[in-house]
């Protein structure tokens, strides 16, 4: 290899070394799922397949650091830097601020197990205090609120079920919720059996 040569392999390597970086920074930074339009302008790339291909090698890149942090590639060639489920129970309670107080969190759990439900059921149920939950739940994208007729059908959105980790088939998500609902009422169940032991 001549010295012209190395010194482009050098300068490609650290081009690519640099996008990768901008990657990752962006998928930090966003929090959220990032398509590979959003990650192409990050990284000054005009090529999807090139976009792909970065986000690709960032996925299998942390897959061999083991460490707390995943990015994973969901449905609809989206990618997600998340920390892995087995973390998050240890270190929930560190978090400088819940993403939902108790209200909307309840309202959202309700929205998200009986959708697409009307709005009026929501209310019915929820009390008229959920109009608030239901304009903070649509301003944090969690859910939409469509028009049918004079009637208004809640249910919840993508960004919901990625934030969420859940499926974006229906079906498949309300099974989720079942499990998780059930898994967070053993635990009560299981320190009260304890707490009997010891008396």
């Amino acid at each position: 290899m001549t010295e012209n040569e190395q010194k482009s392999s050098d300068t490609i390597k650290q081009k690519v070394n640099r996008q990768l970086a901008l990657m990752e920074a962006a998928l930090y930074v966003a929090g959220r799922p990032l398509d590979l339009k959003t990650m192409a302008s990050v990284t000054g790339t005009r090529s999807k397949k090139r976009v792909r291909k970065l986000a690709k090698t960032l996925v299998d890149d942390y897959k061999n650091r083991k460490t707390a942090l995943e990015i994973l590639e969901l449905e609809g060639e989206r990618f997600v830097m998340q920390l892995k489920a087995e973390y998050t129970g240890k270190v929930r309670k560190l978090a400088t601020r819940p993403l939902l107080s108790a209200g909307p969190l309840k309202t959202l759990s309700y929205i998200a197990f009986r959708q697409p439900i009307l709005q009026t059921q929501v209310v019915d149920i929820r009390g008229h205090h959920s109009y608030g939950h239901l304009k903070q739940l649509e301003d944090m994208e969690l859910i939409s609120r469509e028009g049918v007729g004079k009637k208004r059908v809640v249910k919840t959105t993508q960004f919901f079920a990625d934030f969420f980790g859940l499926s974006n088939d229906l079906r498949a998500m309300k099974r989720q919720l079942k499990t998780i609902f059930q898994d967070l009422e053993k635990p009560q169940t299981e320190e009260k059996t304890d707490t009997e032991k010891t008396e």
